[in-house]
Parts: structure tokens; C-alpha cells; sequence
């Protein structure tokens, strides 16, 4: 088992991807970044993981076997994202979360803590659980991955994107990381800049915290981004610090997290 989902990740970094959560730059610099912030003996844990393999180049391995001919993998399509209602505030955001049981962005992010934590857990469940942790945590930070269920998180919200025919998701996923032109360890440098004292900051509080943040994020991008709308320069310009900000946290916080799995 462990060698086909080792052949799996390699895989996933030969074939083109479709449109996911980030795009393959996004969760490489969200994992790029967490990296640089492991304690010496999380790296040590990570390491003895994932072999020769890096955690960026296994994050995107949970967007890639969504083809996976087999199906074998076809029941982690709902671990990906967690859609509430508009405009909702933290009490009913609090309520919503709780009541959404099944198996979701939330529930499996811990669901994957935990498979961790244990100690006894078979190599191979190790480097799935660690492959999806890495990738949910980038999949929060994205605002559209606690979006809307109406509109499929902004797939069914139609946009152009300077020439080309795209959707709100996708600006998300890849379209403004890719507008930047650099690659994701010239990214994971540009904005790994924050001050200790921020860097605290930002790693505090908990899962439910920061899919509510991104939820409040995601109303200002829906309220801002019209249908049918041509995005370029200026979408840019308005969105650009809170994409930085949002593949920062979300590299911190991963960083945070596995700090304590492997503390």
C-alpha cells in the first residue's frame, strides 16, 4: 500500500492538474513555509514519513487522485472544503460547524491529527494522513473551500480572467497565485517575512478559528467579485495582500499543528 501511494506522488508531479484547491503552487508554498517552521524533531518525524519525498511535493497528492480510475479514493471528494450560508455571524458559523458531522474539511482535518498522534499507525496510513493533513490545511486558507454551497464554492460563478474564460474558484486556486510569476520557493520566501511577535500572532487560536476567518474572507470576495465580471489589474491590486496572507497562515498554522503531532 505504502508503494502505491509513493507511486501516486510521483505521479502527481508529472501529470497536469486539473483546477483544485490552490493549484499546485499554492500547496507547495503553504507547505514550503510550514516546513521552514517545524521544531528540529518535527522535521525529524516528517522525515522518517515521507522518505526522500518533501512535504511540498506530496501536497497536492490529494487533489490528484480525484482521477483515479479505481475509485478507491472517490470518498475524500467531501474532505476537501465545508460550505456555510452568507454573512453568517461566529455563534451560527459555531452551530453549523457543529452540526456538520459527516465526513468534511473539519472533521477530517482532525480526523488526520489524530491518525498521527498514533504512534502504532502502519507507515502507509502515515503518509496518507500526512499527505491530506498538509493539503486540508492549505484547502482552509483558501476562502472559497468554506464558500458557499449554492454555487459550488464560486465553480458556478463565471468570470473572466484578463483574456481567458475562467470562474471564481479557479481565480482563487491558481489564477492570482500563477499572476505573480514566481515559483513557490521564490513565493514561500517573498512573504515568510513576518516578525516573531506576528508569527505568534497568526499561529494562535484553533481550527474553528481559522475556517471562520477564511468564511469572513470569502463574503468580502463574493461581495466584491460580480458574475460575468472581467477580472485583471485591479482584482489584483485589492486581493493581492490577503492571498499572501492567507498562503502565510495557512503554511504557520500547518507548521503549528505539526509541531504539536510530533512534539
Amino acid at each position: 500500500m505504502r508503494k502505491k501511494i509513493l507511486t501516486g506522488l510521483l505521479l502527481s508531479f508529472l501529470l497536469p492538474l486539473a483546477s483544485f484547491a490552490w493549484g499546485p503552487n499554492g500547496h507547495r508554498i503553504v507547505a514550503e513555509i510550514a516546513w521552514q517552521h517545524l521544531t528540529p524533531q518535527a522535521q525529524k518525524a516528517v522525515v522518517s514519513i515521507l522518505g526522500r519525498q518533501s512535504m511540498p511535493m506530496i501536497a497536492n497528492w490529494p487533489d490528484f487522485i480525484k482521477s483515479d480510475t479505481t475509485h478507491q479514493y472517490d470518498h475524500t471528494s467531501k474532505w476537501h472544503y465545508l460550505d456555510f450560508p452568507a454573512n453568517i455571524d461566529r455563534a451560527e458559523f459555531d452551530k453549523l460547524l457543529k452540526e456538520a458531522t459527516g465526513e468534511n474539511l473539519y472533521t477530517q482535518t482532525q480526523a488526520m491529527i489524530s491518525d498521527l498522534k498514533n504512534k502504532k499507525l502502519a507507515k502507509d496510513k502515515q503518509v496518507f494522513a500526512l499527505s491530506f493533513l498538509v493539503h486540508m490545511m492549505g484547502d482552509m486558507h483558501q476562502p472559497l473551500h468554506v464558500g458557499r454551497d449554492e454555487d459550488m464554492g464560486g465553480n458556478k460563478i463565471n468570470l473572466m480572467w484578463f483574456d481567458k474564460a475562467s470562474n471564481l474558484h479557479r481565480v482563487w486556486d491558481e489564477q492570482l497565485i500563477d499572476f505573480q510569476q514566481l515559483s513557490y520557493t521564490e513565493y514561500s520566501k517573498a512573504i515568510d517575512i513576518a516578525s516573531p511577535a506576528r508569527v505568534k500572532e497568526l499561529q494562535s487560536g484553533t481550527i474553528a478559528d481559522w475556517m471562520f476567518e477564511s468564511h469572513v474572507l470569502a463574503d468580502k470576495v463574493y461581495g466584491y467579485t460580480k458574475p460575468d465580471s472581467k477580472l485583471s489589474y485591479r482584482y489584483n491590486y485589492v486581493f493581492v495582500d490577503n492571498l499572501n496572507d492567507q498562503l502565510l497562515k495557512g503554511g504557520l498554522r500547518l507548521a503549528t499543528v505539526l509541531n504539536g503531532i510530533f512534539k
